[in-house]
C-alpha cells in the first residue's frame, strides 16, 4: 500500500474533493473555503466511544421528537462559503432537509446544519488543533449554524457558540440544553467526561 504526504496548504477544487472522497473511502477529509484539503486522523477508541454516545443521544432524541434529522461524523455538508465540513454530530430541521433533492441528500448536501457538536480528541490536543476547532465553530456560525457545542472531555469544559453572542464556557457541566434550537433535547455528559 502506497502512502502519500499531503503538504500543509495543499489545495484542490470542489470537484476534485468529491472525486478524492469517492476514491478514498477510508480517509475523513474536509475542504476549507479556500480549497485547502484537510485529511483528519482516524479516531482512537476512547474518542470513538464518546462520539458514539453523543450521536446516540442526539439520534434517540431526534427519533422521538420528529422535527429534524441527526447526522454522524461521517457526513459532509457543503457550506455557503464553499467549505465542506464534517461535524462530529449535527442536526437539521426537517423542513430545511426536505427542501433538498434526493441527489443533494445523497451527496455532500448543500445545507447548513442548525446545530453541530465537535468533540475534542486526544489527537487534537496532541497536535495543537484546538484553535482550529474553535475557528471551525466560528465558521459554522458565519455560515448559518444556530447553536454549536465544542466539548473538551479531558478538561471537562464546553464552549457554547450562539449566533450574535460571545462564546460561553462551562466548566464541568452535567448536562447541556438544546435551548430553543432543539427544544427538549438534553445531552447527558456523564459518559463523555
Amino acid at each position: 500500500m502506497e502512502t502519500i504526504s499531503i503538504p500543509k496548504g495543499f489545495r484542490v477544487t470542489s470537484e476534485q474533493f468529491d472525486q478524492l472522497a469517492q476514491a478514498e473511502q477510508l480517509a475523513r477529509m474536509e475542504l476549507t473555503k479556500d480549497g485547502e484539503l484537510i485529511v483528519m486522523s482516524p479516531t482512537g477508541g476512547e474518542a470513538g466511544r464518546k462520539n458514539r454516545r453523543l450521536t446516540q443521544q442526539l439520534g434517540n432524541w431526534t427519533d422521538r421528537d420528529g422535527t429534524g434529522e441527526a447526522f454522524d461524523s461521517s457526513t459532509v455538508f457543503t457550506l455557503p462559503n464553499g467549505a465542506k465540513k464534517s461535524p462530529d454530530a449535527s442536526w437539521i430541521k426537517l423542513d430545511k432537509w426536505n427542501t433538498l433533492t434526493l441527489k443533494e441528500k445523497q451527496g455532500f448536501s448543500p445545507v447548513v446544519p442548525d446545530f453541530v457538536i465537535e468533540l475534542v480528541s486526544p489527537s487534537d490536543l496532541k497536535n495543537q488543533k484546538y484553535k482550529d476547532l474553535q475557528a471551525k465553530m466560528h465558521e459554522y456560525l458565519d455560515n448559518g449554524v444556530r447553536l454549536g457545542w465544542l466539548i473538551e472531555p479531558s478538561a471537562k469544559t464546553v464552549e457554547i457558540y450562539r449566533v450574535g453572542q460571545q462564546v460561553e464556557i462551562l466548566n464541568n457541566p452535567q448536562t447541556l440544553s438544546g435551548e430553543d434550537i432543539l427544544p427538549g433535547f438534553t445531552l447527558d455528559l456523564s459518559e463523555i467526561f
